[in-house]
């Protein structure tokens, strides 16, 4: 049976703009333009990369307990974070794996949104629907709002032209503003390494609003290779990669994300899907632990390469790989066993039967720029 490929509401757009479409998370998406992969990093990383993530799904949360009916789902703190502000999550499973990671924006005392991934979209919302049914309002906007992101050292002052205020935003603030006529939520925040925001709006002003916006001449179509090589370089997880339902926070390296009010002995402990086994790992440790890995050759080396010690014995996998334009030369993450997973370490990827020495490396890979104030 051939899949129908959905379509986001650039989807004109990216062909006339010459982009080369793939399927990706149930929808046909650009993964390049003529530039190419290797011109659009560079050009996110020097002036402003504009990227379709309208595949993305936003869902919207409504009533006077709707934070602290998603806090039985998520290890954060939604009932304190304040108006304006947005938080990184993750949808935990009862044996403490992820089963996906999200952004969390409080819009209002009683309003959140929350925006999942693609490929976890359609059971996200089942999720929130079976847990907080009869809690707070829960609306489906996968249809009727796009989502663009705007990265780069000159995403601000792009903007800025079109909205003054979002250039007195800092990271991680989120904002109904007025753009093309239309109420937008902006928020200063991505998922490349680098200031920018992502600008959520209905999907019948997507197209016009990405036009103007490349009309700007500091702003390039970017797809969803060089996306990939940008995060990978900030290293930033991908869900299904990089952790998923077998991988616990502690594991992929997130324990962070969890709040210290909701940790074992915070206020609001607690009270999360696979609270203790959690709490047991970051008493004990985990086993394997997510690491930056540098190849020491120009070898790239990719997602599920085995990762094997000085003695030859297999001690991990690659869970995401490639070249990284910034760095001028390969990047990996991978999971290996925890008492390896210092930086420093020397080990070995095995590419097409040889080994490509690797040492384990301090993440992320390039200095962020996030706008902090």
């Amino acid at each position: 049976m051939v899949e129908v490929l959905k379509h986001t509401p650039l989807h004109a757009l990216h062909l006339e703009l010459g982009a080369r479409m793939v399927p990706f998370a149930g929808y046909e998406m650009p993964v390049q333009y003529p530039l190419g992969v290797m011109k659009e990093h560079l050009h996110t990383r020097a002036q402003a990369g504009l990227f379709d993530v309208s595949h993305m799904g936003q869902v919207r949360l409504r009533g006077p307990q709707a934070a602290a009916a998603l806090e039985t789902l998520v290890p954060v703190d939604i009932v304190e974070l304040p108006v304006g502000l947005q938080r990184y999550a993750l949808f935990t499973g009862e044996q403490g794996g992820i089963l996906d990671d999200l952004m969390v924006a409080r819009l209002a005392d009683d309003e959140l949104l929350l925006v999942v991934n693609a490929a976890c979209k359609d059971a996200d919302l089942a999720h929130l629907q079976a847990h907080l049914a009869g809690q707070c309002g829960i609306e489906a906007l996968f249809e009727s709002r796009a989502l663009l992101a705007l990265q780069g050292p000159a995403a601000a002052a792009v903007l800025q032209r079109l909205a003054p205020q979002v250039g007195s935003m800092t990271f991680m603030q989120v904002a109904t503003v007025v753009l093309g006529g239309q109420p937008c939520y902006v928020s200063r925040s991505g998922y490349s390494g680098e200031d920018g925001f992502e600008i959520s709006l209905p999907a019948s002003e997507a197209e016009a609003f990405a036009r103007r916006l490349l009309a700007e001449p500091e702003v390039a179509m970017v797809g969803l290779g060089a996306r990939d090589s940008l995060r990978l370089e900030a290293g930033l997880c991908l869900y299904g990669h990089d952790m998923g339902a077998d991988t616990t926070p502690v594991e992929a390296n997130l324990a962070w994300a969890i709040s210290k009010v909701r940790r074992q002995g915070g206020a609001r402990e607690g009270g999360f899907p696979g609270a203790q086994v959690i709490f047991d790992q970051q008493r004990s440790g985990a086993e394997r632990k997510r690491v930056g890995l540098l190849p020491q050759e120009r070898t790239p080396v990719r997602e599920g390469a085995e990762i094997t010690d000085a003695q030859g014995h297999v001690v991990g996998h690659v869970c995401s790989g490639g070249f990284g334009p910034t760095l001028g030369g390969p990047v990996a993450m991978g999971y290996v066993a925890a008492h390896l997973s210092a930086v420093g370490t020397p080990l070995y990827a095995t590419v097409r039967g040889k080994q490509v020495p690797l040492l384990v490396a301090k993440m992320p890979f390039v200095t962020p720029r996030y706008h902090r104030g």
